[in-house]
């Protein structure tokens, strides 16, 4: 099973709007200033022509990344999981056990990442060492993060 391809349902709705942001907001004021950048004359020295262009096709590339990525992700319903166990979209409560510090964790897919907004819950990808370690794990147990910096201790309080 790829777990790459798993997307909670909040996780597609902000790569959606994300698309449609990008599409309804900055694809056309770049636009806007591609024709004012062609007004000032000669292209191949319009250093503002460039740029324009240069936003354009990031912006261009973005969408068609997004758009070809949500086509493939699978979107999971998450409230349909009980709360026995840690699992894909889970948000735990944690205490690392080195450093006493508590930190809420939710389990979210790879694409979530960079639209992750909920405040007070660190997102943590099924696929990283951290997610990895989390998932299948219920309240009270204690795992072990293999990470780069060094092993971590985790012990889980509650599954939210």
């Amino acid at each position: 099973m790829d777990l790459s391809l798993f997307i909670t349902q909040s996780g597609m709705e902000k790569i959606q709007r994300r698309i449609q942001y990008l599409m309804v907001e900055e694809r056309p004021e770049v636009i806007r200033a591609i024709m004012v950048a062609r007004e000032f004359g000669d292209l191949s020295e319009n250093a503002e022509y460039k740029s324009a262009r240069e936003k354009q096709r990031q912006i261009d590339t973005e969408i068609d990344h997004l758009r070809r990525r949500a086509a493939h992700l699978k979107v999971v319903d998450i409230s349909v999981f009980p709360k026995d166990k840690i699992r894909f979209g889970s948000v735990c409560h944690a205490c690392d056990l080195e450093s006493g510090e508590e930190i809420r964790y939710q389990v979210v897919g790879v694409d979530e990442l960079n639209f992750y907004d909920t405040e007070g819950i660190q997102p943590v990808s099924v696929l990283s060492p951290i997610g990895h370690a989390l998932l299948g794990k219920q309240p009270g147990e204690t795992t072990v993060v293999k990470a780069p910096m060094g092993d971590r201790r985790l012990k889980i309080l509650a599954i939210l």
